[in-house]
């Protein structure tokens, strides 16, 4: 199977992070996706996990002979998407203007971290900065500590590469079906903004404070949090709902202490806290393991990426591949139609 993507040709010029990241998506799932590096472009061979099933070709992008291949890349394509500053793939000639000229039915991805205009518009920045101004970072720590980024995970990856992905193929879409190309402008604020919208909706409603770490689902729940076990390894906890927090009570032994019917009573969290901490901390995680999970308890180890590697779920269901002795993560979503190719390597 070629994929539910087979049929369509990308151009991607090429950048680092959430580009690539989008690129391997519209790959993994059938696309052509041609990558257009710079000459003399490092190459870091099989170890590039977000290069993969790509084509790749090196241009000279300041002479015109690499401008000209490019356009005549684009007139026979579907799609081009750029992560370069607004303006710079007007000042190659490329712009959305030459290039929908050249091909009216072409989709031309744009995703920068500030979108293509506003006030940060041309200023430098990463994933750091895009996830602080979109009122994301503020929620991410404990309430005695500082925010903490979760990796650069949520700006480039969620909000960045994914949001370009969805774009390019929505608006292929409407192209399929009579539309015209145009311009996906994808920024990465915008995207971590949207992320978060459940979270909107729950301030909305009175039921989220803008406080760091005293929502239930930012860890301030007994319930909702991380716990260290014996042997220094850590376990998590999701029991919300009454009858996953009564399954939960009833592993723990905890059926009959009626502090724990004040589930949510907020002032409460604290000492329940205490109380669970005191006992996962009893035996090593193994122990939790074989008592909870699979079980409706909502819980689950924290594995390293080693230990996810060996996780018996993510092995049966293949969630990992090794590719030329690189592990990394398989195609996602899956399609029992037209399901993704195995992928290949980036040669180099």
């Amino acid at each position: 199977m070629a994929g539910v993507l087979d049929g369509v040709t990308i151009i991607e010029m090429a950048g680092i992070g959430p580009g690539p990241f989008a690129g391997m998506m519209l790959a993994d799932h059938g696309a052509r996706v041609i990558r257009v590096e710079r000459v003399g472009a490092p190459d870091m061979g099989a170890r590039d996990v977000l290069t993969r099933n790509r084509e790749v070709i090196q241009l000279d992008m300041k002479s015109a002979e690499g401008v000209a291949k490019v356009r005549e890349l684009c007139k026979a394509a579907d799609g081009i998407f750029e992560g370069f500053r607004p303006g710079v793939m007007e000042r190659m000639g490329l712009g959305p203007e030459v290039l929908l000229a050249d091909n009216p039915k072409l989709v031309f991805g744009r995703m920068t971290g500030w979108g293509q205009f506003g006030t940060l518009a041309q200023a430098a920045g990463h994933d750091i900065n895009y996830i602080s101004v979109s009122g994301n970072l503020h929620a991410y720590g404990r309430p005695d500590g500082k925010p903490t980024p979760p990796t650069n995970a949520i700006g480039d990856f969620a909000g960045g590469g994914m949001m370009l992905a969805f774009g390019m193929v929505a608006a292929l879409l409407n192209v399929q079906k009579g539309g015209k190309g145009q311009v996906v402008d994808v920024a990465m604020t915008d995207g971590a903004a949207i992320i978060h919208a459940m979270q909107w909706g729950f301030r909305g409603l009175g039921m989220w404070e803008d406080t760091r770490g005293v929502n239930m689902l930012d860890t301030a729940a007994h319930f909702y949090d991380t716990y260290e076990c014996a042997d220094g390894k850590w376990i998590s906890l999701g029991s919300i709902e009454p009858q996953f927090y009564a399954l939960m009570r009833e592993k723990l032994g905890l059926t009959e202490d009626k502090a724990f019917d004040a589930q949510q009573d907020k002032s409460q969290w604290p000492v329940l806290k205490e109380k669970l901490t005191a006992i996962f901390k009893t035996q090593p995680r193994q122990h939790w393991c074989d008592l909870m999970e699979g079980t409706d308890v909502c819980f689950g180890p924290i594995l390293s990426m080693a230990d996810a590697l060996e996780h018996p779920h993510n092995v049966e269901r293949g969630t990992f591949i090794k590719l030329n002795g690189v592990d990394q993560p398989a195609p996602a979503p899956r399609f029992t139609g037209t399901p993704a190719a195995a992928p290949v390597a980036r040669k180099g």
